[in-house]
Formats: structure tokens, sequence, C-alpha cells
């Protein structure tokens, strides 16, 4: 007769560990909206006339910005600056071009869910110590791009990486990107290395249970 398989308990995390997830997400949350508000300041001017409406492609499917690039200032000679663009999509600008009701929506829902879920599964001890990193990196892109999209409608992003050989698939730069969406790229990191490493945890103490089964021989 085979034993049902058990299932898994959890020990909610302390309070202290849970106030360290909040304030590295607000850390991290107050980086990244702090430096799309320098680059909004330092990087763009008000246009000059009445912008266009929000998000909105001209007839070579281009969006038309709010509000007037300025110069952009070189980092890295050839590969490496920061640049304003107004993102209408979410990380590395997906879904810029469906209509805005849809981004609102889908962006917004997807944000807010996330971020519970997350931190309820933090709280409640799920995950390994990774999945616990991954959780304020996460989170934090997650707001920090909800609010410009929130407040603006779209989404600064100012880091720009560049290069003079076009590549297969994405041509010669990587779409501008902020903070937050590096952010959430960590996390995602953090995310798949707990992932791989619960699997194997999974499958030790699937052989130490088949060999504390295996009855013993003389």
């Amino acid at each position: 007769m085979t034993k049902k398989s058990e299932k898994p308990t959890f020990t909610p995390r302390t309070k202290a560990a849970l106030a360290a997830c909040l304030v590295a997400t607000a850390a991290l949350t107050a980086a990244d909206l702090g430096s799309k508000a320098w680059a909004f300041d330092r990087l763009s001017a008000e246009r000059v006339g009445e912008p266009p409406p929000v998000c909105q492609a001209d007839e070579h499917g281009y969006i038309q910005y709010q509000r007037a690039r300025m110069e952009p200032i070189v980092v890295g000679e050839g590969w490496f600056e920061l640049r304003y663009a107004e993102n209408c999509g979410a990380a590395f600008g997906l879904l810029r071009n469906s209509t805005p009701a849809l981004r609102h929506t889908i962006f917004g829902a997807a944000a807010i869910l996330a971020s519970l879920a997350l931190l309820w599964m933090f709280a409640s001890g799920r995950g390994g110590q990774w999945f616990a990193y991954s959780v304020p990196f996460i989170v934090s892109g997650a707001i920090g791009n909800l609010v410009d999209r929130l407040r603006l409608g779209y989404v600064v992003d100012f880091l720009r990486v560049y290069w003079d050989r076009p590549l297969p698939l994405i041509g010669s730069e990587w779409p501008t990107f902020n903070v937050a969406d590096i952010t959430i790229t960590i996390g995602v990191g953090f995310l798949l290395v707990d992932g791989w490493l619960e699997g194997r945890r999974e499958k030790a103490a699937e052989r130490a249970a088949a060999a504390a089964e295996k009855p013993a021989t003389t």
C-alpha cells in the first residue's frame, strides 16, 4: 500500500523579514521613480503647441511623444547613452502598438495582481531564499512602471544601449529601458534560480524516500 503524498507545509516568514522586503521594495521603487523624474526634467522639454493624444501613432506607426526630446547624454561612446523615450508598452516596449484601453487594463491588472500574489507568497513562507530576494525587485518594478502609466499614460525610459553592426532579430540597438525594467529582469532571474534549486531539492528528497523504502539486504 502506497502512502498518499503529503501536502507541503509552509512556515510564515517573520515580521522582520516582511519589513525588510517592504523597505527594499520602497527603496527600489524610489530609485526608479527618482531616476525617471530626473530623465523627465533633464532629457526632455515641454513641446511647443498642443501635444498629440497620448500614445497615438502617426501614419508610419511611430508614437508621437508628449514632450520634446533634448540632447542625449553619452555615457559610453558608441554603445550607451541616456536618451528620453516614452514607452507605451510594458518592459522593453512590449505591446506598445496596442490600444490605450487594452494596455491600461492588461498592465494595470497584471501589475496589481502580480504584486499582491508575490507579497502573499512571501509572507506565507512560500519559495526559497532566492524567491525571497526576487520579490522586492519584481514588485518595485511593477509599481514604478504602473505609477508612470497612471500619472502620464506612458512610461519614461532613458537607458539606451546600441552598437554599430546590426544583429539578427534585434537590429543595432536594444529597446530603451529604465530602472524598473532592470529590477524586474533581475527578479525574474532570481525566480528562475529558485525554481531550479527547488527542483533539485525535490529530486533529492524523492531519491532519499525511495532509498528508505527499499528493504534491507543481508
